[in-house]
């Protein structure tokens, strides 16, 4: 093992032990090291940062991610051999968010009605994908806390789901409505009607029990996104499940403007159901929809209408 590697190993340590889940950081920075010792280097420097980092070059949209995990390491590594060159920032072209797709209630609408044509006619499956993309639409959950969540995490008699260690080591709770609730029972009901002991300890299962995959997920949105056409066959970009994620967000801006609140007041109650880190990662929905640019726009004339 060379040095690098070992002080590659005890960084991953002291960040996981921070609290931070750091696993995709760990992969790529030792990917890095991986090609530092193919190149026989023993320090870092920026040249050698910046070439692993624009590797592979038709992929640059994750090129500022790679360098930032190196600068971060490089950061670490200088205190201990004073030769390490930091990248600096702003070398690379920054990361730009896509553009999210903001679903209408009819396209939610045939997302569902699709996933309950999912064969077996007799099965599970497609009344775990009817709820599981229902339970995202109406919660703005993020994919991966809705596939972890499990069955004492979903308390349908108060009506309020736990989401445990999601994004950044964040723990909350998030309210269901009565329908959502209603939707979920009956849901778990077929579940333990299908798969009984075989369900394990998790909420949505595999046709045959078990975790719900993520790729098996991700899949069968494709599948149903093609049938309802939102993309063409054979089209891999287009809307994304996490725009179910957005579109909960904006729906819920447009409707505070809509009625009036003050959303300035409002946005850290969204961004802490959201579970957001920062506010202002929530007020990036402002600028995300021009529907809430122009409801922002009439508050702003109404204000001056007044002052006049």
């Amino acid at each position: 093992m060379t040095d690098l590697r070992s002080t590659l190993e005890r960084y991953v340590n002291m960040r996981q032990g921070l609290g931070y889940k750091f696993q995709r950081e760990a992969q790529r920075l030792a990917d890095f090291v991986s090609f530092m010792e193919k190149r026989k280097a023993v320090t870092i420097t920026t040249k050698l940062a910046v070439e692993w980092a624009t590797l592979p070059p038709e992929r640059n949209a994750s090129w500022a991610l790679r360098l930032m995990a190196v600068r971060g390491f490089a950061r670490h590594v200088a205190s201990l051999n004073p030769k390490t060159e930091v990248p600096p920032p702003g070398i690379l072209p920054p990361l730009k968010r896509p553009k999210p797709h903001v679903y209408s209630n009819a396209e939610i609408n045939a997302l569902l009605a699709a996933a309950l044509a999912l064969p077996p006619a007799d099965g599970l499956r497609r009344w775990t994908y009817h709820c599981f993309f229902g339970l995202l639409a109406v919660t703005g959950l993020r994919l991966s806390e809705a596939i972890g969540l499990q069955l004492v995490e979903v308390d349908l008699q108060a009506g309020v789901l736990t989401v445990r260690q999601s994004k950044f080591g964040k723990s909350r709770l998030v309210p269901l409505h009565p329908t959502t609730r209603a939707a979920l029972r009956r849901y778990a009901e077929r579940r333990d009607a299908h798969v009984g002991s075989r369900c394990g300890p998790h909420f949505f299962v595999a046709q045959s029990g078990g975790r719900l995959p993520q790729s098996s997920v991700r899949r069968v949105f494709m599948q149903l996104s093609r049938e309802i056409g939102l993309r063409r066959p054979g089209e891999r970009t287009g809307p994304r499940i996490h725009d179910i994620r957005h579109r909960f967000a904006i729906r819920t801006l447009v409707c505070w403007y809509r009625e009036g609140t003050d959303v300035e007041k409002k946005l850290p109650v969204l961004s802490t159901y959201l579970g957001h880190t920062w506010v202002r990662d929530t007020y990036w929905y402002l600028s995300a929809c021009p529907e809430l640019m122009q409801e922002a726009a009439r508050r702003l004339d109404q204000r001056w209408e007044a002052r006049r």
